[in-house]
């Protein structure tokens, strides 16, 4: 075991730099100079030129990838030529925003997708199971963005149920920041008005993200289930008079979850990148928004924290997906 944990570790270590080395040549192959940017059109070339040595941007490609990663070990993550905060700041404010919705997201596609999947597998063939199945295919083809679009055609413009951007509304004022997590700082301050309006604005954008971690995991679901039920175990339950329910939920979905963890755990990482598009769509202020203006000003130390901040929780994820199977299947043995 000792020896697995290690081995994980240590390729993670050279995934993250393989990661940062191509996002970092891709930042400086790409249009945009971060100084004259930073400066405006109107800065003189005196100016941009000072302020492209003092940045570092006149050094070989090498030398300034040598710069960022030594001082990112030291745990300097660099300032952000946009906010002109350090990168440390502003993840402190945008993250935990992503991670309210990622969190969510996250929730109602295992809290729907395992149950649809479930029930799908236990009316098969019937028009129950059809249905489901044609709604995971709608889940797992159509791009969220348009999801995200019509969301907000159907819900705000037409319906005028659900609002359609931020995080709370213009005229509101936010609770006092404990956590940057709105529904929790809403909770821990007692305000019950700023809790209704939070949750209401999560909702477009949390469905959105989770509907296509549903329509996979209720098709995982489904396919594993059916496939156990043809193995000689389920037979051997049903001649000693167990009911269908009892062989569904007792012998023919626990090794369904095996298999529908793998794919959570790859959502789990997943749903920070899909989070980026929702993020855009919904004008809400995570790292996705962060990262999405910061590309537009060419800002690139905040592109390159960030990708290596994804990189990291989809390798976490996968990981912990990895303890996990040793706890639910003491068969299975990392040498």
């Amino acid at each position: 075991m000792l020896r697995f944990i290690v081995r994980r570790l240590s390729s993670m270590v050279f995934v993250l730099i393989g990661i940062s080395i191509l996002t970092f040549l891709i930042g400086h192959v790409g249009p945009g100079d971060p100084a004259r940017m930073a400066l405006g059109v109107r800065a003189k070339e005196e100016q941009v030129q000072k302020l492209r040595e003092k940045m570092g941007l006149d050094r070989p490609l090498w030398e300034q990838y040598l710069r960022y990663m030594s001082r990112l070990i030291q745990g300097d993550l660099g300032d952000s030529l946009m906010t002109r905060r350090p990168v440390s700041k502003d993840l402190a404010i945008y993250l935990p925003a992503t991670v309210e919705l990622g969190v969510t997201s996250l929730l109602l596609s295992i809290l729907v997708g395992y149950p649809l999947g479930t029930l799908a597998a236990h009316y098969h063939d019937s028009l129950l199971d059809k249905l489901i199945n044609t709604l995971s295919m709608m889940g797992v083809g159509v791009p969220i963005f348009w999801i995200g679009i019509i969301f907000q055609l159907v819900f705000y413009r037409h319906l005028e149920l659900l609002p359609a951007e931020g995080r709370l509304p213009v005229a509101m004022a936010a609770p006092p920041s404990v956590t940057n997590v709105l529904v929790v700082d809403s909770i821990l301050a007692g305000d019950m008005a700023a809790l209704r309006s939070a949750v209401r604005h999560m909702i477009l954008p949390a469905v959105t993200l989770a509907l296509p971690g549903m329509a996979y995991l209720a098709k995982m679901i489904r396919w594993k289930i059916m496939e156990s039920m043809t193995e000689n175990y389920i037979r051997t339950a049903r001649s000693k008079g167990a009911s269908q329910r009892r062989v569904l939920l007792r012998h023919a979905l626990p090794n369904a979850l095996l298999p529908a963890l793998t794919m959570t755990g790859m959502l789990a990482g997943s749903t920070f990148g899909g989070a980026f598009l929702v993020e855009i769509i919904f004008n809400w202020p995570g790292i996705g928004f962060y990262t999405y203006k910061a590309i537009q000003r060419a800002d690139l130390t905040p592109v390159l924290t960030v990708t290596i901040i994804v990189a990291l929780a989809y390798m976490l994820a996968n990981l912990t997906v990895d303890f996990l199977y040793l706890l639910l299947d003491p068969r299975i043995r990392y040498e």
